[in-house]
């Protein structure tokens, strides 16, 4: 059995999904996001998980709770980049910093290789 199908997914990766689907248009502006106990139960998750992505979400400005109401993806004022505009912009951006971190990893490698096949340096002198 994969251990990927059973691992259940935590509050940042429950919100990026969100997000991914406000920048799809799947979600937008008025639009209620799934209730927190329905949506916990579905992905196999405690609610303080939901709530956690849902207040991440409200963090980044993307969606507003309305008490006793439930949360909703954010209505912008003229002049503001939409919640699908600003969840694209927050997709783009975490997909650049995860190809510059396997450019960093990649760089960080070649020095160990380069520094393994110079040899050791400490303690020679020009005599």
């Amino acid at each position: 059995m994969d251990s990927q199908q059973t691992r259940k997914p935590n509050a940042r990766e429950i919100a990026a999904r969100i997000r991914d689907e406000i920048a799809a248009g799947t979600f937008g502006p008025g639009d209620r996001l799934p209730g927190g106990r329905a949506y916990a139960k579905k992905l196999g998750v405690s609610l303080m998980t939901v709530q956690n992505a849902y207040t991440q979400l409200r963090e980044e400005g993307l969606v507003e709770g309305v008490s006793g109401s439930g949360t909703y993806v954010r209505d912008t004022a003229p002049g503001e980049p939409t919640p699908r505009e600003a969840a694209q912009r927050l997709t783009d951006l975490q997909a650049e910093v995860a190809r510059i971190s396997t450019v960093l990893a990649g760089l960080a490698d070649r020095v160990q290789q380069l520094e393994a096949a110079a040899g050791p340096t400490e303690g020679k002198t020009d005599t």
